[in-house]
């Protein structure tokens, strides 16, 4: 079992960068496969970013390529969303996510059993 939390979500003007993080506890974090997710008010949850167990393989909604960097610290049991160039179409809570069958980074949200609490993250215009 594994806990997620959230932070570094904020309020950002359009052009502006955040920086996610997704803290585990837990134990053998190095087993699953991490993903982010947002949902926006009114609209379905969507899969934004994965990455592998080992942090080698990643994987990117099409919006969010080039802007958006997934990254994981195993030493640290934790793995970073870095946004960049964000746009008003960017907020949404950002959730976090580990699968222990899906290792290789999922875009399916069936896919994962432990969720985080989310962040908040609002972008104006």
């Amino acid at each position: 079992q594994v806990q997620l939390v959230e932070s570094g979500g904020g309020l950002v003007q359009a052009g502006g960068s955040l920086r996610l993080s997704c803290l585990a506890s837990g134990r053998a974090f190095t087993t699953y496969g991490i993903g982010w997710f947002r949902q926006a008010p009114g609209k379905e949850r969507e899969f934004v970013a994965a990455v592998d167990k080992t942090g080698g393989i990643t994987n990117y909604r099409n919006s969010v390529k080039g802007r958006f960097t997934i990254s994981r610290d195993n030493a640290e049991n934790t793995v970073l969303l870095q946004i960049n160039s964000l746009n008003p179409e960017d907020t949404a809570v950002y959730y976090c996510a580990a699968s222990s069958s899906a290792t290789y980074g999922s875009p399916r949200s069936a896919s994962y059993t432990y969720w985080g609490q989310g962040t908040q993250v609002t972008v104006s215009s």
